[in-house]
């Protein structure tokens, strides 16, 4: 007769789950654009060196607000999941741009920009197209719940093919398509309108931008996506 196997201790049983778990969360297709010590996958906009404003600090990117101008990762994206947290100082402003061309005069010529805001302190949260998880000055979001200011949010790009989302707090809150009739008819009654570059790009950079106030990036990981 065959020895019956013991019983593995519940406490075991539990880390080996926990194990599983983790490394089948691990193996999801995600990749870290910022591992909370090196800025080694970013760049300056408008040459390699990384302006004196942004800094690495408590495992997260900071601008502190003296200058440098916008960053960007020095791999082009085009279809793509983007994770990221980020948090601002009060009346603070910032943006995640995306599929940006190198070499204009400004990152926001070529790519739409999610919104980063203090909603209730910044003139640009008084205009729901331009108030944090915008698709800035397009798409406003609809049913958003943001964070206190210094408290960390967490936002979500989905870019496929022309199709964009914005998430917020793990709740989508713009869907678009770029170059749609919808999305024409915006961009054509727009600041955009002579930009010639502007959403054109099937794939990009993907930027952090300096505005001048204090702001916070961590848990950045983007998913490449089939195209």
């Amino acid at each position: 007769m065959k020895n019956k196997p013991r019983d593995l201790p519940v406490a075991l049983l539990f880390s080996l789950l926990l194990f599983c778990g983790n490394t089948l969360t691990a193996d999801d297709g995600f990749k870290s654009l910022f591992d909370g010590k090196s800025l080694e996958n970013w760049r300056g906009y408008f040459n390699e060196k990384i302006g004196k404003g942004w800094k690495v600090v408590d495992d997260a990117i900071m601008f502190d607000g003296s200058g440098g101008g916008d960053i960007a990762t020095k791999n082009e994206y085009g279809n793509f999941i983007l994770q990221f947290e980020w948090k601002v100082e009060e009346g603070a402003n910032s943006g995640v741009l995306y599929r940006v061309s190198l070499g204009d005069n400004a990152p926001y010529l070529s790519g739409p920009e999610y919104q980063i805001l203090d909603d209730a302190k910044h003139r640009d949260g008084k205009n729901p197209k331009t108030s944090a998880g915008s698709l800035y000055a397009l798409y406003q979001p609809a049913g958003k719940e943001l964070m206190k200011v210094g408290e960390w949010n967490r936002g979500k790009i989905v870019l496929d093919g022309p199709r964009v989302e914005h998430w917020v707090n793990g709740k989508k809150v713009v869907s678009a398509e770029i170059g749609g009739e919808d999305w024409v008819a915006k961009v054509g009654k727009s600041k955009f309108a002579s930009w010639k570059k502007f959403g054109k790009n099937s794939a990009g950079h993907i930027v952090l931008q300096d505005h001048g106030d204090k702001v916070w990036y961590r848990n950045i990981e983007i998913k490449v996506l089939k195209k």
